[in-house]
């Protein structure tokens, strides 16, 4: 692309300020910015990424302490059934990988039963393997004869594609605890593609106890080796380090003629093209004359909040890669990984490390409970579990607090995001990303929303 020498650089001196000028200007340096920023910047323009915080990376922040290294956002691994995404990231990392074999468990019942649940059938109780086979099948039949109405909500679709027993025993408790809203509140429109349907073989299969595998694309799945997840965002920023102005929140965008004036932290940039990659209910406010009807609809839009609580210890942990609680009688916690499973290098030696996600709302009391609480909490749990039954074992502990982590499809969420987009479209600001587009999109998602925006350009 033909890129006018006068360009690079230029600043347009007005009343009391100058005004850089640019092609693009990306909103938030997390994961989508940063992608999005070296992809433009590889294709010759110019562009000024603008971050609210010290650092990039945003849900891929990491934290080190204490010689322990910990996922701000919860814990993040690096897999895809998308091989370009999946290659661009295995580039970016170079040496800095480690790889691993999932090993990924559900806590039920005082068992480690395997993952996914239609997979792990035979470590169950008797009892709840029968109720959970037999419901299975009793609904495939009643599908293949059209008994069944389709799915209205989130709640059916698990009932309809998993049978009564799977749902009650681990989908239904699980999705309650990690949303914050009931099931049948919940869409199904966004489930296809991210929740795979279980091929009948398999579920029988695991069920008179032959090992079979669901989920496989990431069944293997790499980390970096040193720097937790943030090391990727970093990678991926390297080549544009120079255009990202951290500790710059912005404040205001403008149209202006063609293009737009955005202002961040006291600072102007006229760019002809605005990318937004922070989340809708931050960008909103930075528009002029918003019409009530969008106010209203982004503020429909839902999502949870994060708390995640960081606990290193003298010695080792179980085996595993993450685990999953959907009993609420084992703790508040949804999940819990071991990061020093992924990596000898984000723990001190003869130490291990574990991560432990519990999602609110931003308005619950929870979110800013003392983190003593939430340490204490944990590890409560965590010894209900057999996991750390010595609580003297504890080196280090910490909590981050993470006010966007989920999308949260309910039942108005297709209404209220379809006028928010369109009218961030009216005004020619483009959205990629998380947040910005309010999708519930995994890292490897986030980076094919980037790809795919920049492709569409020709």
């Amino acid at each position: 692309m033909y890129r006018p020498p006068w360009r690079e650089g230029l600043l347009i001196y007005g009343i009391g300020a100058k005004v850089q000028v640019v092609r693009w200007a990306v909103l938030g340096g997390g994961l989508a910015g940063v992608t999005l920023a070296r992809f433009l910047h590889e294709r010759g323009h110019e562009v000024q990424v603008f971050e609210r915080e010290a650092g990039t990376g945003g849900l891929c922040r990491s934290r080190t302490e204490s010689g322990f290294t910990f996922d701000s956002g919860g814990s993040h691994v690096i897999f895809s059934h998308d091989a370009e995404v999946l290659a661009f990231m295995h580039r970016v990392l170079g040496e800095n990988r480690e790889v691993r074999e999932r090993k990924t468990k559900i806590f039920y019942k005082g068992r480690y039963v395997k993952y996914p649940f239609e997979n792990g059938l035979s470590d169950l109780p008797k009892e709840d393997l029968f109720f959970c086979i037999y419901e299975f099948v009793k609904t495939l039949i009643a599908t293949e004869k059209g008994e069944l109405d389709p799915p209205a909500n989130f709640r059916d679709w698990m009932y309809q594609t998993f049978g009564k027993g799977i749902a009650e025993s681990y989908l239904v408790p699980y999705n309650e605890k990690i949303w914050k809203i009931p099931p049948e509140k919940m869409s199904c429109h966004w489930v296809e593609g991210r929740i795979p349907r279980p091929p009948v073989e398999d579920v029988i299969r695991s069920a008179i106890g032959i090992e079979t595998e669901g989920y496989t694309h990431q069944a293997v799945f790499s980390y970096p080796r040193s720097g937790g997840i943030e090391a990727l965002v970093h990678a991926i920023a390297e080549p544009v380090e120079r255009f990202i102005a951290t500790n710059s929140p912005v404040t205001s965008v403008t149209r202006k003629g063609d293009g737009f004036i955005v202002s961040a932290n006291g600072r102007k940039v006229q760019a002809d093209q605005v990318v937004s990659t922070i989340p809708l209910p931050a960008l909103l406010p930075c528009l002029q004359d918003v019409p009530d009807e969008v106010t209203g609809a982004c503020r429909g839009l839902r999502s949870t909040a994060l708390l995640s609580v960081f606990i290193g210890i003298e010695g080792e942990v179980p085996p595993y890669s993450w685990v999953y609680v959907p009993s609420p009688e084992i703790g508040l916690f949804n999940r819990v990984s071991f990061p020093s499973n992924y990596s000898p290098s984000v723990a001190p030696p003869g130490h291990s490390s574990i991560l432990a996600e519990i999602t609110c709302t931003r308005e619950d009391p929870l979110f800013s409970a003392p983190d003593g609480k939430m340490i204490e909490h944990v590890i409560e749990g965590l010894s209900k579990m057999g996991i750390l039954e010595d609580p003297g074992r504890v080196v280090y502990s910490a909590v981050e607090r993470s006010p966007y982590a989920y999308v949260v499809y309910d039942l108005d969420y297709q209404k209220n995001i379809g006028i928010v987009r369109k009218y961030c479209e009216e005004q020619g600001i483009h959205l990629v990303g998380r947040f910005s587009r309010f999708e519930y999109l995994n890292m490897d998602g986030v980076i094919r929303s980037a790809m795919d925006f920049i492709g569409g350009l020709g």
